[in-house]
């Protein structure tokens, strides 16, 4: 596979790059995490406007600019440099996709070019802390039990008199849930008989809505827990048998290509730091990176990154293998963080160094996304990988 980037890619590199340099170092960071939003919104309109990065994967005929998943993973990799706060993931990884393939022609007209615009944000709710589960990334999702099953917990939508839907139940761990427009909430519905989960919308100002902001590992990636209580909603799409745990699985794997790109570029950006650091630190006269040790722990380091790199960015071509590139790369950002802090010595550890938000990021997302072990297991449990030893087992006893 030709692994070179396009001159349009080596573009919206550059362009991002220099943009989040100036307007997403620490100290921004810092300052978005604490707002109302949990990012800057200014930022975020800027980013949309002028680089139309919410659109980057949406079709021109709904306002966005026409590229795909390639060119989308290679802006999750300059925002992963910086750990910039945004609604990126939620909107354009998560919702726009399923817009796109489970919503009527009316709902894709009304909301995709609003997304593409960056003036629509928008939160994908699944019930419990299940959405690795939900997305088909570390298990199958179709049983639907994740969103309730039939049973006590999760979501559940009834039909009202007039035939509009009512949502009744909680989400925990909602990306950017606290501030998103329009959520689309995964429930069960049809009861025993007709047990499926579905997707519906629900707006910001919907009655028995609420919405609370959550302390989290990781706060560049802002959690929200979501309550509905009899809460009116429109059902995504106009077929209540659309096969809505496929087009989650579907958008899963895009989704898991994107986040591999995202932990590249903050494992890259923090080698970098880490690089930097060493080469200025002294001990015993002399700087620390000059002793044969550290160079090559940082080597090795550098060859894990490059090897995720390759891996997210063959995912971004082939969708399919997204998850076991989101595994290699998690991995990679895990081990590249805990050297980093490491190396750092005692400053790593404090509030005021940022090798400790990277570090974070890497434990949040293998909490949110994974763990690693799960997302390899599952990949190879659908690549027929353990069918032999299983015929084998069977016919051993």
């Amino acid at each position: 596979m030709d692994t070179a980037a396009t001159a349009e890619q080596d573009d919206i590199r550059r362009t991002l790059r220099e943009l989040l340099a100036e307007r997403a170092g620490p100290d921004e960071v810092r300052a978005a995490v604490g707002t109302a939003d949990g990012h800057d919104p200014a930022l975020w309109s800027r980013l949309s406007q002028q680089l139309g990065l919410p659109g980057l994967a949406l079709p021109a005929s709904y306002g966005g600019v026409g590229c795909g998943l390639a060119e989308l993973a290679v802006a999750f990799e300059e925002t992963g440099r910086a750990l910039l706060p945004s609604p990126l993931l939620a909107t354009s990884g998560l919702a726009a996709p399923l817009i796109a393939a489970l919503g009527t022609p009316a709902q894709r007209d009304e909301l995709l070019p609003r997304i593409a615009d960056g003036s629509l944000t928008c939160a994908l709710a699944v019930s419990g802390g299940t959405l690795a589960v939900a997305l088909g990334l570390v298990g199958d999702n179709a049983t639907g039990e994740w969103a309730g099953g039939g049973r006590a917990g999760g979501v559940q939508a009834r039909s009202t008199a007039d035939g509009g839907p009512l949502l009744y139940g909680e989400a925990r761990q909602v990306l950017d849930g606290h501030s998103a427009p329009l959520l689309l909430v995964a429930a069960h519905t049809g009861g025993f008989p007709r047990s499926r989960t579905l997707l519906f919308l629900v707006r910001a100002d919907a009655e028995g809505l609420t919405r609370v902001r959550q302390t989290s590992l990781d706060e560049t990636r802002p959690q929200a827990r979501v309550e509905l209580r009899d809460c009116p909603a429109e059902l995504l799409g106009d077929d209540d048998t659309a096969d809505v745990t496929g087009a989650l699985a579907a958008v899963g794997e895009g989704a898991a290509a994107l986040l591999a790109a995202e932990a590249v570029g903050a494992a890259a950006s923090a080698l970098d730091r880490t690089v930097e650091y060493v080469r200025g630190r002294e001990q015993f006269g002399r700087p620390i990176g000059s002793f044969q040790a550290v160079k090559h722990r940082l080597a090795d380091q550098y060859v894990r990154v490059q090897a995720a790199r390759s891996a997210a960015y063959y995912a971004a071509r082939h969708p399919a293998e997204g998850g076991l590139a989101l595994a290699q790369c998690l991995e990679a950002l895990r081990e590249v963080t805990a050297e980093a802090v490491q190396l750092h010595g005692g400053i790593g550890f404090t509030w005021e160094h940022e090798a400790h938000l990277y570090f974070k990021r890497a434990a949040s997302d293998e909490l949110l996304f994974g763990p690693v072990h799960r997302l390899r297991a599952h990949a190879a449990e659908t690549a027929g990988l353990f069918a032999g030893r299983t015929a084998r087992t069977a016919v051993a006893v």
